[in-house]
């Protein structure tokens, strides 16, 4: 199980946000390079970054920021990207600088023809990002809840040639509630690509419970505001999941 730290970008900080809202950030770092290298030393094997005002703008918009973690960590661990990514340009030049996974989100539900080209021209390097909300997905930066149900889309986008899916609980991100557990494997199970968990951890009980359920197709889990506030330890963590793994 792999525990994910996740870097999110606001204005080339890095920051947590409560549900999505943009107006309710909390800044955990001024230097994103800097952030990731302490994740790493403390045992991590990917990082998550999110590139948030790129989400809302459609474009890039922290990309310096992302080359400067991409120099510092990019060639010991891998990373991966979502937020703003729109085109195969973008894809292919976030590639080039070191990053091995690109997540599309809102895109792909929007122009599933984009994914599709992604997956083709960039196959192993596509991951879909899927925010949702009692079951249905949720585009825009989680502004816009829309009719489709996640399985049925992620069946669909499967077929395409993704690498895997990250599936976020929109109502429990950033707010220490816990995973939705339920949610999580139901997905996993209908798939045959593995989904990585987000949204909500909180404890070492979550850890334990998603590493129960690892063999239903769950890869790991996204590290956010816990591991910033100190709720959990991200080292220990890993340990506990490597352990219960190996078990």
């Amino acid at each position: 199980m792999l525990l994910i730290p996740a870097i999110d970008l606001k204005d080339g900080h890095c920051v947590r946000l409560k549900q999505g809202d943009m107006d309710q950030s909390t800044t955990f770092g001024e230097d994103p390079a800097e952030m990731a290298r302490s994740w790493v030393d403390k045992g991590a094997r990917r990082l998550h970054l999110v590139d948030l005002n790129g989400a809302f703008a459609g474009k890039p918009k922290n990309e310096q920021a992302i080359r400067n973690i991409l120099r510092e960590v990019g060639s010991e661990i891998d990373v991966q990207l979502g937020g703003g990514i729109r085109d195969l340009d973008t894809i292919e030049r976030y590639l080039d600088a070191g990053l091995r996974y690109v997540i599309i989100g809102t895109a792909a539900v929007k122009n599933p023809g984009f994914l599709q080209d992604a997956c083709t021209a960039f196959g192993g390097h596509i991951i879909v990002g899927l925010d949702a909300k009692d079951g249905k997905v949720a585009t825009d930066g989680w502004s816009k809840l829309t009719g489709h149900e996640v399985v049925t889309l992620a069946r669909k986008f499967e077929d395409y040639g993704v690498e895997s899916f990250v599936y976020t609980d929109i109502g429990r991100d950033g707010m220490l509630t816990g995973i939705n557990i339920d949610a999580t494997v139901k997905l996993a199970q209908a798939l045959t690509v593995p989904v990585i968990a987000s949204g909500g951890l909180s404890s070492m009980t979550d850890i334990e419970q998603l590493c129960e359920v690892e063999d239903q197709g769950i890869e790991g889990v996204i590290c956010g505001r816990a591991i910033y506030s100190g709720e959990l330890d991200f080292t220990g963590a890993q340990e506990r999941a490597d352990e219960l793994g190996n078990g």
